[in-house]
């Protein structure tokens, strides 16, 4: 007997909800799939859960949660009126007002309820159907769907905000009336960069950039020595309220106490002070909004975009593009790259099925690690999705509309959402460095497969790397470690092109006294092959003021570093980010000759020889260990440009404590001492003075960059402020343990023992102690002591090791004067040939930059 729809509507009303404000909704994409409503099954929404999924994931939800109503959603494309007006964008925003018009055709939607497992269907709107199930349906298409929001989040720059200051401004009647043209600094004659303080009429230089230009800090130090808050960038001010919007919204305001571009509504009031019509300027420079518009949509492409040369796009498997959520190139070139090897499309693609992978995800699907990493995994491998996109033809419907050469590619929010989510600065939508970005991935995934290494994908890349230290006694020392990466210096003095580049600076000094600039074609790059940089990562290093147990004094010792270990895939990193003299930061603009294939046999590392004596351990001073220092060469490049962000993070990293032994009378005269040059070179570049001093006791005085990269990686510790005090060369002050974060680490699903080992280790800091036990999973109370200077070895034998031949694979290239600005581009090697992926563009590459990369990956040959 057939059952009547609404009583089985009826029947099902317990599994319906009215979603409360605080629910997350889907509705725009499945969980599982990269399915929309738009797609050829539309999108169903759970109307318990609000998950939405697509017409496959559809039944498997049913059967693991028994859900059976929902609601369906399907779009088809429309007609849209010839005359649409465009507008130009004030925002760098897409799909917002202000923003950019993303000139997306109309869609018609239609809905229905769907009863699941007959898939009954039930048209929507009907005044026939349960009055909850009409509230639920109402609800859930009126909210804003939480992709969405993530899609408004990710496009829309921060806005500016009306500063607390314009209001009530005090403004000085000193008699200054402001010409309205012929600007320049009062303090160093500069016509560029300048700005008008609003109080007193002053015009100064802005700031100086990294590289040199810019002004000479000439505002903000005005500002600094008087409190006068609001300056307004002269040449950005305009009246054209067609573009504008208002009269001061195009206006460059910045507010120096809240270090940041903001509104000034009585911004024509402020400039008549000073006698400035409003009205008759101008605009005649970008604002800092401009400028960004114009960054992030008119890149110097140049080579690494193959701008200029008829790509042929690709589609299928393997070849599907990533959607730009907002500053995302980082990610979509780093995950293009990661999912063309071998480990990860077998871990989350041949080897997972979507299926698989939502059966054992939680309730919540969206917010699993492992269910993401697959359906990003299977849309980017299984060709799904790499079609041609349709031409937005305004004056056609679907059947007549022609097919572009692009396609529209994935958009990979969720996993974004994800991965994304326990760090500050990828969880925004400003740039990132895809270096930094890769390390925090696999990091992620590491401790995703915690426990199941022999599934873990991430240890393809892992590798050992042994730093072995000759004390002028004759005696050694050897550290390990292990890494994901490996940042070469790039020797300059190694180019191969040395007489065109003595001829170029010649060229250069000669338009230079002619007032002439050098042309594009002009300019000679320094080439430096490949293998010097691998040489110099082997090559011997001093290290200065190295403490010897065997003399008992501080010496000057040797060091060289190999591979204890050859990985699946070997990720090298170059370092074009350096500091020149005076501390300024510089990208190097030069090109390394990167072969296909490299041997990096000779690398490996001998280890402990034959007749060598090692160092003798000493007593070790609890709080202040003799450390050979290890500072991961990339993190200068992460933090020439964040000096100024505090919720930047990067893990410090002690390989060994070293003992040495006690001198008598010296625990009364242990109070720690920093070396005043590392202080003060620091203090200039605009740290805190305590915490300066902090690091460099803490890096034992070794050098600037040594303090730099602890104090980057210790801003936002709860105790940065407090102050130095002689502490920690009691071994009892190691010996007690928070008992609430003992807990707190219980709570994680650690055990007692070793949550009390791993506090002890961190000294106190729980998320140095969650670290401290991921990077020790064999650790247990008693195989293990942390608070001994024995520290154990990283154990090679579960990292991947074979030959030394490796074939290079994949490029990730930077365009950009920094790595937080900028564009990201992967090129991979793919069924014999190169090919480009440029977010959702992908071709056949032409001339693949391979002297241009950041990253390089190779994949090892079988022996």
């Amino acid at each position: 007997m057939m059952i009547d729809p609404m009583d089985l509507l009826r029947s099902n009303l317990s599994r319906v909800r009215i979603p409360e404000p605080t629910n997350r909704i889907y509705k725009q994409e499945c969980c599982l799939t990269f399915d929309t409503p738009r797609s050829e099954g539309g999108l169903f929404i759970d109307m318990y859960t609000f998950l939405a999924f697509g017409k496959d994931g559809l039944g498997w939800n049913y059967e693991k949660t028994g859900n059976p109503v929902y609601l369906h959603i399907k779009q088809t494309k429309k007609m849209i009126p010839e005359d649409r007006p465009l507008k130009k964008p004030t925002l760098l925003a897409i799909g917002v007002d202000g923003g950019f018009d993303n000139n997306e055709p109309a869609y018609e939607e239609m809905h229905s309820i769907v009863i699941l497992p007959d898939h009954v269907s039930l048209p929507f709107p009907s005044v026939e159907l349960p009055e909850k199930v009409r509230l639920a349906a109402d609800a859930i298409l009126l909210a804003e769907g939480a992709e969405r929001k993530e899609q408004v989040a990710a496009w829309t720059a921060d806005k500016k905000q009306v500063s607390a200051y314009a209001v009530n401004l005090q403004q000085i009647d000193n008699g200054v009336i402001v010409p309205p043209s012929g600007w320049k600094c009062v303090k160093c004659e500069k016509t560029e960069n300048l700005w008008l303080n609003l109080t007193d009429g002053l015009i100064l230089c802005g700031r100086k950039n990294w590289d040199g230009t810019g002004g000479n800090n000439h505002a903000i130090e005005h500002y600094k020595e008087t409190g006068y808050p609001l300056a307004v960038k002269l040449g950005t001010i305009t009246a054209d309220l067609e573009a504008a919007g208002n009269d001061f919204l195009l206006s460059d305001v910045f507010s120096y106490p809240e270090d940041d571009s903001v509104l000034d509504p009585l911004l024509a009031q402020h400039l008549a002070f000073f006698g400035i019509d409003f009205s008759s300027l101008q605009k005649t420079e970008m604002t800092t909004a401009e400028r960004e518009l114009d960054q992030n949509t008119s890149f110097d492409w140049n080579r690494i975009q193959e701008s200029g040369q008829e790509v042929e796009p690709i589609y299928g498997p393997g070849y599907t593009g990533l959607v730009n959520l907002g500053n995302s190139c980082y990610l979509a070139a780093s995950m293009q790259v990661v999912f063309s090897t071998l480990s990860f499309s077998s871990r989350y693609y041949t080897n997972q099925s979507l299926r698989k992978a939502f059966e054992a995800a939680p309730a919540d699907a969206t917010i699993d690690l492992n269910m993401q990493l697959t359906k990003l995994a299977h849309g980017l491998l299984s060709g799904k999705y790499s079609v041609p996109a349709l031409e937005n033809d305004e004056n056609a419907n679907v059947a007549t509309s022609t097919i572009t050469a692009k396609q529209e590619g994935i958009p990979p929010r969720m996993f974004k959402a994800v991965i994304a989510a326990s760090h500050p600065e990828f969880s925004s939508m400003r740039q990132q460095d895809a270096l930094e970005f890769f390390l925090h991935f696999l990091d992620q995934v590491e401790r995703a497969n915690t426990g199941k290494s022999e599934v873990d994908p991430a240890r393809s890349f892992k590798f050992g790397i042994e730093d072995r230290i000759l004390c002028s006694s004759g005696k050694v020392a050897y550290n390990r470690r292990h890494d994901y990466i490996l940042s070469l210096n790039i020797p300059l003095d190694e180019a191969t092109n040395k007489e065109e580049l003595e001829a170029f600076q010649k060229l250069k000094a000669e338009k230079l006294v002619e007032g002439k600039e050098v042309c594009g074609d002009e300019i000679v790059r320094p080439r430096v092959p490949l293998e010097a940089c691998l040489a110099n990562f082997s090559a011997p290093e001093e290290i200065h003021d190295f403490y010897s147990t065997a003399l008992k004094a501080k010496t000057t010792a040797m060091k060289m570093a190999g591979l204890t270990s050859f990985p699946d895939y070997l990720v090298l990193h170059m370092r074009k980010f350096v500091m020149e003299a005076g501390w300024v930061p510089k990208k190097l603009d030069v090109y390394i000759d990167v072969p296909d294939i490299i041997d990096i046999s000779h690398m490996r590392s001998k280890g402990h020889q034959a007749g060598e004596e090692l160092l003798p351990d000493g007593e070790e001073v609890i709080g202040h260990p003799i450390i050979v220092p290890y500072f991961p060469s990339y993190s200068m490049d992460m933090a020439i440009f964040r000096s100024e962000n505090s919720s930047y993070s990067v893990k410090h990293k002690v390989i060994k404590k070293r003992k040495r032994p006690k001198i008598p009378g010296e625990e009364a005269s242990m109070k720690p001492s920093a070396n005043e040059e590392i202080v003060s070179q620091l203090a200039s570049m605009g740290f805190n003075y305590l915490h300066c001093q902090k690091a460099a006791i803490s890096t034992l005085n070794v050098g600037v960059e040594e303090a730099m990269n602890w104090l980057l990686s210790h801003m936002d510790d709860p105790d940065i402020d407090n102050p130095i005090i002689n502490e920690g060369l009691n071994s009892e002050n190691l010996s007690t343990v928070d008992q609430s974060k003992v807990d707190t680490l219980i709570s994680f699903g650690f055990q007692e023992e070793i949550a009390r080992k791993a506090l002890k280790a961190s000294g106190g800091d729980i998320e140095k102690a969650t670290d401290w036990i991921f990077s020790n999973p064999d650790a247990s109370a008693s195989s293990m002591d942390a608070t001994s200077s024995h520290t154990s070895v990283p154990n090679d034998a579960a990292l991947p090791d074979g030959g030394g031949k490796y074939r290079l694979i994949g490029i990730v290239s930077h365009i950009g004067t920094s790595t937080q600005c900028g564009h990201y581009v992967a090129h991979i090697l793919k069924d014999g040939r190169w090919v480009i992926f440029n977010d959702n563009k992908v071709g056949a590459s032409i001339n693949p930059p391979k002297d241009m990369g950041y990253l390089y990956f190779f994949e090892r040959l079988a022996s």
